[in-house]
């Protein structure tokens, strides 16, 4: 298997685009600060991802990217608190980015827990 296989690492990559194209609709000031930011860390979701099943040989490097990845995800949603509360997405669209986030972290959180399914041997 690849890890584009992977059903947290197409739902962090398909989360990372749709929040690409809705930060080309925020003001031109927070190119460098908040626009910038969500990109970063909903993009290195997918990339720790795929780290993590590289590293599947070593089973503690393997939790440790994929806690790397939740982290991202978590930090991706604080960044969608940020833009719903300076009115740049609305409640309905945050909602869903926070749902789709969400399932996300548990898809990742599946494979902390269950990381024989994935390849790795036990320690």
């Amino acid at each position: 298997m690849r890890f584009q296989d992977l059903l947290a690492y197409q739902k962090s990559f398909a989360l990372a685009m749709k929040l690409f194209q809705i930060t080309k609709l925020f003001p031109k000031e927070e190119m460098y600060s908040l626009t910038d930011q969500i990109r970063r860390s909903s993009r290195s979701v997918p990339v720790t991802i795929a780290e993590a099943y590289r590293k599947r040989e070593y089973p503690k490097h393997f939790h440790s990217k994929l806690t790397d990845s939740d982290a991202e995800n978590s930090e991706t949603q604080v960044w969608l608190e940020f833009a719903l509360q300076c009115d740049y997405i609305n409640k309905n669209l945050h909602d869903e980015l926070i749902n789709e986030s969400n399932e996300v972290g548990k898809l990742i959180n599946f494979m902390i827990l269950n990381p024989q399914k994935f390849g790795v041997k036990k320690d």
